[in-house]
């Protein structure tokens, strides 16, 4: 009888291995939860086509927005955990969002399974050059004087949102970055609190002004912006990052392929070439560490944020 069941399991773990070295047998659905154009869009684009081609399978990003993003995340939690439904994630979606708001409709760490870490990029407070300011302490008191500026981000519950906030400016909310920045390079809003690889090009050229950085040194590509540390925000170190997720209860052999083929994504020129870019801060983290890193900064945010919002 022991015999059997022996046999029996050895069976059952050959087909496993069979099953898992076959993944993805389909085109994968890699939902951005925000716009097209934006820091998490470009984000998962880059991945999308780096596990393409190390699959030999289509990944294809499907932009869907609402909710600052958790309308397609929570989508993902309730998608069959088959690894053919996967999501870029990260700090707005699983931790500033939640925070934010208790009713999102899902459990960061309980819905899901994380995979891999994409990377981050640090958030600048912008302007309009038609705004009349060149410093942040310019921009306060302008803002003071006027009652309030209206500024734009990538959407509620991002980290763009969140600082700004603090800083007491009245939101106006995009469904992602690249749709907010088309209306603050045209002057229709004047200032924005938005990721750099979304508005890196812009600041180069000119057509925005940088004030301050969320990065926790002032940036080696401008060392002329302060950081909002020196500014008197110390709680605001932080890059807005990504990672990969999927539905809770993939197969582990699943994650550890998706994530083994993410961290030799780091490697491919393209790639490389876009960390470069738009100054993304990458790093390797195997699926345990980045789901400790994720719990982490829910540690780190929630409570920041219930005791601001209480005050409030």
């Amino acid at each position: 009888m022991i015999r059997v069941l022996g046999i029996i399991a050895a069976v059952a773990l050959s087909f496993t291995a069979v099953f898992a070295g076959e993944w993805p047998s389909k085109p994968v659905r890699l939902v951005v939860p925000f716009a097209a154009g934006g820091a998490a869009d470009t984000m998962g684009r880059l991945y999308a086509d780096a596990l393409t081609a190390a699959f030999g399978k289509q990944f294809y990003v499907e932009n869907r927005v609402g909710g600052g993003g958790l309308v397609g995340t929570e989508s993902v939690a309730r998608a069959e955990p088959d690894g053919l439904t996967l999501t870029v994630s990260g700090i707005p979606t699983h931790v500033l969002g939640p925070a934010m708001n208790k009713n999102v409709g899902f459990d960061a760490m309980r819905d899901f399974t994380h995979i891999a870490y994409f990377g981050g990029t640090p958030n600048l407070l912008i302007v309009h050059p038609s705004l009349g300011v060149a410093s942040y302490r310019d921009f306060l008191a302008l803002a003071r004087h006027a009652g309030g500026i209206e500024y734009v981000s990538a959407g509620f519950g991002t980290m763009g949102n969140w600082i700004a906030e603090k800083i007491k400016l009245v939101h106006v909310a995009y469904k992602g970055g690249g749709q907010a920045v088309l209306d603050l390079l045209a002057g229709h809003v004047k200032v924005g609190m938005l990721t750099w690889s979304t508005v890196g090009e812009h600041v180069r050229a000119g057509r925005l002004l940088p004030l301050a950085t969320t990065s926790g040194q002032r940036l080696a590509y401008r060392p002329d912006v302060p950081t909002l540390r020196e500014l008197g925000h110390a709680e605001f170190v932080a890059t807005t990052w990504y990672s990969l997720s999927g539905p809770a209860g993939l197969a582990p052999d699943i994650v550890e392929s998706a994530n083994r083929e993410v961290v030799n994504a780091l490697e491919r020129p393209q790639l490389k070439r876009h960390i470069e870019q738009d100054a993304l801060e990458t790093k390797a983290m195997s699926p345990a560490e980045v789901t400790r890193f994720m719990q982490s900064e829910i540690d780190r945010w929630t409570p920041m944020i219930t005791r601001l919002l209480g005050a409030k």
